[in-house]
């Protein structure tokens, strides 16, 4: 059954996310900060509003895909925010990736509202929200998440509930956590392979099949090897994922050594200017430390 529903944030994920609801049939209200970027949509036939909180007026589920924390809470929170025209009984869903202790904060804030939040971030870069492949991780109430489930299911092939309020953020920033240091690890490998003479192509293909494969090696691997560093997942927006990693774990007492390391090495890649680069271009870095 079509839903009305609202989505700000018109940037890289965000606008084929909407896209795959609008295109799913139901009515789509979008607002971004440069509605330049929503027109796509606003030419199949989304509705154009000029704030978060127009955008959340008679919506049903509200989405939220932006930058950082402050994004989030200026959405969310803001003198136009969302709070300002959503209903009770509307769902939020927040599609960002921020940090776990602001996300209840403001969790709390909507419940007073009688507007239900839901932290949603999501794994797979721009092809998976292209080709509605994602991986979306929930935090917050079982009978709200059980409501967007379908919608959720339009933009990502495993969706999964992973506790109360804040879970989706922590389980985002686990992945993190294995995708930067496996990112690592195909960075070291291909420059200790190609500083010994190895065909960079031929060793990918005969370990990538076995117990070295990875997400990493199969889709960055390919692309160090041709010197791609083309942004999938900019390195800026990595550091700031691993610094609400780091935030999180000095909260939760855990010492994290090899995310630690990993973060001061994007650092170098950002004083490099690599920091609009993506990922894979922690190559460069490892390749420079091996003179090479």
């Amino acid at each position: 059954m079509a839903q009305k529903l609202a989505f700000i944030g018109m940037g890289i994920m965000g606008l084929p996310m909407a896209g795959h609801l609008l295109a799913a049939g139901h009515a789509l209200t979008v607002h971004s900060r440069t509605k330049a970027k929503a027109e796509a949509l606003l030419a199949k036939g989304a509705s154009w509003a000029d704030s978060p909180a127009d955008a959340a007026r008679g919506a049903e589920v509200v989405f939220v895909c932006v930058t950082d924390t402050p994004d989030v809470e200026a959405v969310v929170l803001g003198d136009h925010g969302v709070l300002l025209g959503a209903g009770t009984g509307t769902v939020l869903v927040d599609h960002s990736t921020i940090s776990p202790a602001a996300t209840r904060r403001m969790a709390t804030l909507c419940a007073a509202k009688g507007v239900t939040f839901l932290d949603a971030p999501v794994s797979g870069g721009d092809v998976g929200a292209k080709n509605a492949t994602l991986s979306i991780m929930v935090g917050g109430d079982a009978d709200a998440f059980e409501r967007v489930r379908p919608l959720l299911g339009s933009m990502g092939k495993s969706v999964v509930h992973c506790g109360g309020v804040g879970t989706g953020q922590l389980t985002k920033l686990v992945n993190q956590i294995l995708v930067s240091v496996t990112n690592l690890a195909v960075c070291e490998a291909l420059t200790f392979a190609g500083k010994c003479g190895l065909d960079l192509e031929k060793t990918i293909a005969a370990v990538g099949g076995g117990a070295a494969g990875s997400w990493q090696l199969a889709n960055l691997g390919p692309k160090m090897v041709k010197r791609d560093f083309a942004p999938a997942f900019m390195i800026d927006l990595m550091q700031k994922d691993l610094r609400l990693v780091m935030q999180a774990a000095q909260e939760a007492g855990v010492a994290l050594p090899g995310s630690g390391l990993v973060h001061q090495l994007f650092t170098a890649a950002q004083a490099a200017g690599d920091g609009r680069a993506g990922t894979q271009a922690l190559y460069r870095v490892i390749r420079k430390m091996a003179g090479g």
